[in-house]
């Protein structure tokens, strides 16, 4: 009877090496980034493990493949590999672990833990790249989200479900209002994509977000700026996919990615790698063609599902909001908020540039009275700030512009109602009541 249990046990461990050996081949090229090697059977986003000159490994993901040959991209720069190393396919790549388990966790773009606490024992599984939805049976965006922060919800009121861009420069507040809507917005599930930010500030904003009640329902997907092009991009696909199953079971979930501009740097550095040609600003289409892909993920699920508001950090270097990502993410969304640096020059924080944001469900969540109100809000302020040089200068006089004399003496009690210390949070209902008496709007 043993001998026969031997003899099984052989042939199963002969198959899974036959098996093995089939899904393996040989490094033909390598030039520090893009690996080449013998073609063997495997789906793009496959993970392969590389054998080193030193007896380890590492992995990469299949991107492509040319005249018969695997192409990978591997996840840590500067390996040690030479000609002819094995290739051995590790796992398909296209199901990741997902469950409640994650909540208060802090991940990496494999799953892994970053916060010293076991790899979580997940149950479920998850498409890395989503499942496609019938537009038509998505539920609307027709409810108020309360996102604690006071200008947001009187004059841009986000709608659960609704995607919208924080387009701002550096130095502006971005990550501070962020971490504001992370602590608190009325979610049941909180996930952050930390994309290609400084270690610094990924191990700052973890430690502020994961404390007191908030962390039992957030789960953070990090990946720094150091780490490989194609870790960045599965991470937002990770962090999306793990939003993407809260909203299955139910849940509304707030995803927050950090930012959109480092994952297109990222697929631009692979496109660029595979040979696509570069087009405005050195992009090449697949940016154009991955920004609407990843973001239309998200939002309302199907009936009887949650939904998933999504906010997507946008940067726009040197302040210009013509970047073809940013002009990318504004067509695609639901609408954003634009930074203004001459308000944080001002002190004005959140320093949101009320004339030029816009939150394009607005009025399909809020009354008539809530919206003239806002639009009130919104033509004195754009008012004073175009006045503003001319009045310093003593170009102007009272008497001259009704509307302009209003906004003049508003103007104090306009700063108080922007400003609002981060640790102040304003509810839906009370933002919008002070916006009410702000601009005397009647019914």
């Amino acid at each position: 009877m043993n001998a026969i249990l031997s003899a099984v046990q052989l042939g199963v461990q002969n198959l899974e090496s036959r098996r093995w050996t089939q899904a393996a081949g040989r490094v033909i090229g390598f030039d520090g980034l893009m690996l080449e090697c013998s073609g063997f059977p495997v789906s793009l986003g496959s993970i392969c493990e590389v054998e080193t000159q030193i007896g380890d490994t590492v992995r990469g993901e299949i991107v492509g493949f040319s005249q018969g040959r695997n192409m990978l991209f591997l996840d840590q720069l500067g390996a040690q590999i030479e000609v002819g190393a094995w290739v051995r396919l590790v796992s398909r790549g296209n199901m990741i672990g997902v469950g409640p388990e994650l909540l208060g966790r802090v991940i990496d773009a494999d799953g892994q833990p970053l916060d010293d606490g076991p790899v979580p024992a997940t149950t479920n599984r998850w498409p890395l790249h989503g499942r496609v939805m019938n537009p038509l049976k998505r539920l609307p965006v027709n409810k108020p989200l309360d996102v604690g922060v006071r200008i947001i919800n009187a004059a841009l009121s986000v709608g659960q479900g609704q995607r919208l861009g924080i387009i701002a420069g550096s130095g502006v507040g971005k990550s501070v209002l962020i971490e504001m809507m992370t602590r608190y917005t009325e979610a049941d599930v909180i996930v952050i994509g930390l994309i290609g930010e400084r270690a610094r500030e990924v191990g700052d904003f973890v430690g502020k977000v994961m404390k007191g009640g908030t962390s039992a329902r957030v789960c953070v997907v990090a990946v720094p700026a150091d780490r490989s092009p194609l870790l960045r991009i599965r991470a937002a696909n990770r962090s999306t996919a793990i939003a993407e199953y809260f909203r299955a079971q139910g849940k509304q979930v707030l995803l927050i990615m950090d930012s959109l501009t480092r994952v297109a740097h990222a697929r631009r550095e692979i496109g660029l790698a595979l040979g696509e040609q570069p087009t405005s600003k050195g992009y090449p289409p697949s940016v154009v063609s991955m920004i609407p892909s990843l973001i239309e993920r998200t939002g309302p699920g199907l009936e009887g599902e949650g939904a998933v508001t999504a906010i997507y950090t946008v940067l726009a270097d040197g302040d210009d909001t013509n970047d073809p990502v940013v002009d990318t993410a504004r067509a695609i969304l639901d609408g954003h908020f634009i930074l203004s640096r001459q308000q944080a020059q001002m002190g004005i924080y959140p320093a949101i540039d009320i004339p030029q944001s816009v939150s394009r469900v607005m009025n399909d969540i809020t009354d008539d009275r809530h919206q003239k109100a806002a639009v009130r809000l919104r033509k004195l302020v754009s008012l004073y700030l175009e006045n503003r040089d001319l009045m310093l200068m003593g170009g102007y006089v009272a008497g001259q512009d009704a509307e302009l004399d209003t906004a003049i003496i508003l103007w104090p009690r306009i700063v108080d109602f922007i400003q609002q210390s981060s640790h102040d949070p304003a509810d839906f209902e009370s933002s919008v009541s002070r916006l009410l008496e702000l601009t005397g709007t009647s019914a």
